[in-house]
């Protein structure tokens, strides 16, 4: 009876998650499903759509299965080759060992939602502008003027925020030369069985199929380009339209969304999974390069791995120097050399010459390219 008493006091602790993608609603169901209290804030509401690339390695699959949060009802895409192109049109197709899925983050993220909401999560429609560590508790502060305290902390407000500014993050102070853009659309030229990989001047665009016949079209690309060409429109023509792939592809598909969706700024600095007592995951922990094989999956397994640690140090008296230090541990473990070899396959692409000489080359010599994408794909988990 004593050890029961002990075991509820101590999953009363309070834990606040920051950001409402993959990370943190994974995150918020697993703890609230083993009794520990949870508040999530999200600023926007569900269903919405994200930037992002919404191809999904079946790494992740042995875990949403076993936690029963593999959504199946929403019939996701399997994706079993990868499709290279350099920026002259010199194309290179295998297929993935591993496979994967698609399914868009307005789908995904809004089943995971209402998980979250069945489990017990507690959520507030509202952005975090500030969160002070003081005397061993976390003092959140909102928008909307709200103030909370907790005794855990997850971010999980990806790509950038204007909490890592308050945080004194270190990337903050620098500029990044890159945008991200995404559609939705239906197209008769897309690969319907891959995951494609079309470079370009400057930057590469992926596309892959998601539910519902539509394909996931998202390109990373330099700032400079919009600013020279004047609008989006403008600059795909000029720009993308010089891999032949792609101007068939943007020629004939029927685009879905009045406008894209577009995100500025984009980092590849390395961060850092613990910063001033808050445990971060997914992209706020160490930005998730496109070419690290998939974020996505990456984002999953840090939450997983993030509640597992939480849950077990809460169950024997809370220890946060143990529990920071375990985290960080667990997280380079995992991610730190695939993330790695994904900063330094950057920079391969892009650069015309680089990126047409990386295809010819992997054109060649096929281990070299099954090679590469192991070092940039996880295990099953």
């Amino acid at each position: 009876m004593v050890r029961t008493f002990f075991v509820l006091f101590t999953l009363m602790k309070r834990v606040v998650v920051i950001g409402g993608g993959l990370a943190g609603l994974v995150s918020s169901i697993l703890l609230v499903r083993k009794g520990i209290s949870v508040i999530l804030f999200e600023e926007k509401s569900y269903p919405l759509h994200r930037v992002c690339g919404e191809y999904i390695s079946n790494e992740v699959i042995p875990f949403l299965k076993r936690n029963d949060l593999y959504p199946e009802k929403l019939e996701p895409i399997s994706i079993s080759r990868f499709h290279l192109t350099s920026p002259s049109g010199v194309s290179l197709n295998m297929p993935l060992d591993l496979g994967g899925f698609g399914l868009s983050r307005y789908a995904f993220d809004h089943w995971l939602y209402e998980r979250a909401l069945e489990a017990g999560v507690k959520f507030y429609q509202d952005r975090a502008t500030h969160c002070v560590f003081d005397q061993d508790i976390f003092n959140i502060q909102t928008r909307s003027g709200q103030h909370l305290s907790a005794d855990v902390v997850i971010g999980a407000f990806g790509k950038k925020s204007t909490l890592d500014k308050s945080l004194d993050r270190t990337f903050t102070y620098k500029r990044y030369p890159y945008i991200g853009v995404k559609y939705h659309a239906r197209s008769h030229e897309a690969d319907h069985d891959a995951i494609a990989l079309h470079n370009f001047r400057d930057g590469y665009c992926g596309i892959s199929r998601v539910e519902d016949g539509k394909f996931n079209i998202c390109y990373l690309t330099a700032r400079y380009n919009l600013r020279k060409h004047g609008s989006i429109p403008g600059m795909e023509e000029e720009v993308l339209f010089k891999n032949p792939h792609l101007k068939k592809i943007f020629e004939t598909a029927d685009f879905l969304f009045e406008k894209p969706e577009v995100i500025n700024e984009i980092s590849f600095f390395p961060k850092e999974p613990v910063h001033d007592h808050i445990l971060m995951a997914g992209d706020s922990a160490g930005m998730i390069a496109p070419l690290c094989g998939n974020g996505m999956a990456i984002a999953l397994h840090s939450a997983m791995m993030l509640s597992e640690l939480i849950q077990l140090n809460i169950e024997n008296g809370f220890d946060r120097q143990k529990l920071e230090e375990s985290y960080q541990i667990a997280w380079n473990a995992a991610f730190r050399k695939r993330l790695q070899s994904a900063r330094n396959m950057q920079h391969l692409f892009g650069a015309a010459y680089l990126t047409e000489l990386a295809v010819l080359l992997n054109k060649a010599i096929p281990p070299l390219a099954a090679m590469l994408m192991k070092r940039t794909h996880g295990l099953a988990f």
